[in-house]
C-alpha cells in the first residue's frame, strides 16, 4: 500500500461532501435506547503497569470511574478508589472506555461522560499525585460546552510529562446545521497539557469529517510527539483511516486505501503502536469492495509511505477489534473471533519488526460476554488484558519464541 501526503481531493471539506443527515430528533425510542445503554453494566476495562511492575486497572461501575491495582499479576486487586465523587454516566462500550496511564509517579485518567441527550458527551480528565490514594476533581477538557457529541477520547503522555487528549467532536457539524451547510461526520479535536495535567491549553482542531463513532487511537514517538490514528471520511463517503503527528503544524495523511464506502459509522476503530525505532505499526478492519477483514501495515518514515498491507484473522469467525503492541523488533497483534458458541482472543507475533509473522494461536476464550482485547507491556514483555463476564479480568503473558 503506497502512502502519500493527503491532498485537498482526499481530505473532504464542506463544499464537496454529501449532505449529512439532519440532527437526530430526541424521539422516545432513541432516548429509551440510549438510557438502556447507559444503564447496562460495562465490561470495558483499561490496564497499565507502573514502573515497579504493579498492574493498575480502571473500570466504570455505578456511575463511578474506579481505580485499583494488583501486586500479584491481576489475581487480586486493592480496594477501588472512586475518581469522581459525584455520580455521572460513563461511556463504557467496546469502542469507548475509561483510560489509564502512569508516568513518573502520576496516574492519569480520562473518560467520556455520557450526557442525557442521546449520543452526547464530554471529555473528562483527572490525575493522582499520591499513588492512587486520591484523585483531583474531574475537569471537562472540551472547551465547547454544547450538549453535543464530544466522545471517544484517546490519551497519551510523553517523557516530558505532556498530556495529550484527542477525541471526536461535533461542534462543527452543529455550526454547519445552524447555517444549512453540508457537513459529513464529526471533527477531531485535541488538547495539550504542559504541566502533567494540572491545566490544558485551548482545544485545537486536527481535521474535519471524521467517522462518528470509531475509536481514536494514539501512540507516542520516541521523541515524545504523539501520533493520532482514526477512521476518516474521504471523498463522498469512503471511510478509510488517516493519521497525523501532533507537532507544531499537524497535517493529516491518508494511511489506508481500502475504499470502503459505507453510509454510517462501522463502530470499528483501529490501533497504533510505535516502536523504539520510530516505526509505526497499524492494525484495522475494513469491509471494502475489493478486500475485507483485518489488516496490518507499518511505516518507517513517519507516515510518508506504508508497507504492503497484510491480512490476518479468520473472517468466517467475525475477526475484529484488533490491537497492536511494539516492543522493538518484537511486535504482537491480538484480535477477537467468535465461532457461534464462544469468543476467543487470537494472537500472532513478529520478531523482525513486522516483516514476517507467526501463525495465529488462541490465547483465551469464553462463552459469556466479553470486552475487546487490549495489549499492555511490562519490562519488555507483552500481556493480553481481557475482561470477561464469566472469569473477570484475564491477564495472560504472551510468550514469543
Amino acid at each position: 500500500m503506497a502512502g502519500r501526503q493527503a491532498t485537498a481531493a482526499d481530505l473532504p471539506h464542506a463544499g464537496h461532501v454529501a449532505n449529512a443527515p439532519a440532527a437526530p430528533t430526541n424521539k422516545p425510542d432513541r432516548t429509551k435506547a440510549w438510557q438502556a445503554t447507559l444503564a447496562r453494566p460495562s465490561l470495558a476495562t483499561s490496564t497499565a503497569f507502573d514502573s515497579e511492575g504493579h498492574l493498575w486497572r480502571v473500570v466504570a461501575r455505578e456511575q463511578r470511574v474506579l481505580v485499583s491495582h494488583s501486586r500479584d499479576g491481576g489475581k487480586t486487586f486493592s480496594p477501588s478508589v472512586a475518581v469522581n465523587t459525584a455520580p455521572e454516566h460513563i461511556a463504557g462500550d467496546g469502542e469507548n472506555r475509561p483510560k489509564i496511564l502512569l508516568h513518573d509517579g502520576v496516574i492519569f485518567i480520562s473518560w467520556t461522560q455520557a450526557l442525557d441527550k442521546p449520543m452526547t458527551g464530554h471529555i473528562r480528565f483527572s490525575r493522582s499525585l499520591d499513588g492512587g490514594k486520591t484523585f483531583s476533581a474531574p475537569v471537562t477538557v472540551n472547551d465547547d460546552p454544547q450538549i453535543i457529541s464530544h466522545r471517544f477520547e484517546a490519551m497519551g503522555v510523553n517523557d516530558r510529562g505532556q498530556v495529550y487528549l484527542a477525541w471526536l467532536d461535533k461542534r462543527d457539524l452543529a455550526a454547519a446545521q445552524q447555517t444549512g451547510q453540508p457537513y459529513a461526520g464529526a471533527a477531531i479535536y485535541y488538547a495539550v497539557s504542559n504541566d502533567k495535567g494540572a491545566s490544558f491549553l485551548p482545544n485545537r482542531k486536527l481535521a474535519d469529517h471524521t467517522c462518528e463513532c470509531c475509536r481514536v487511537a494514539m501512540a507516542m514517538e520516541p521523541g515524545g510527539t504523539p501520533v493520532v490514528f482514526w477512521r476518516h471520511i474521504f471523498g463522498k463517503n469512503t471511510r478509510d483511516f488517516a493519521l497525523a503527528r501532533l507537532d507544531e503544524d499537524p497535517v493529516p495523511v491518508r494511511a489506508t486505501h481500502d475504499d470502503w464506502a459505507v453510509d454510517g459509522c462501522p463502530h470499528h476503530g483501529g490501533a497504533i503502536s510505535i516502536g523504539p525505532d520510530g516505526t509505526y505499526h497499524l492494525v484495522w478492519f475494513t469491509n471494502g469492495a475489493e478486500r475485507h477483514g483485518l489488516f496490518y501495515a507499518s511505516s518507517a518514515d513517519r507516515g510518508r509511505s506504508f508497507s504492503t498491507s497484510r491480512a490476518f484473522g479468520n473472517e468466517d469467525a467475525q475477526a475484529g477489534h484488533p490491537d497492536v503492541l511494539s516492543l522493538g523488533q518484537a511486535v504482537v497483534v491480538a484480535w477477537k473471533e467468535f465461532d457461534g458458541k464462544q469468543a476467543s482472543i487470537e494472537t500472532m507475533h513478529s520478531n523482525d519488526g513486522g516483516r514476517s509473522w507467526s501463525a495465529p494461536r488462541r490465547l483465551a476464550a469464553t462463552t459469556g460476554a466479553s470486552d475487546h482485547p487490549r495489549l499492555v507491556a511490562n519490562a519488555g514483555n507483552a500481556y493480553l488484558s481481557w475482561q470477561t463476564e464469566r472469569d473477570g479480568l484475564q491477564l495472560v503473558a504472551i510468550n514469543r519464541p
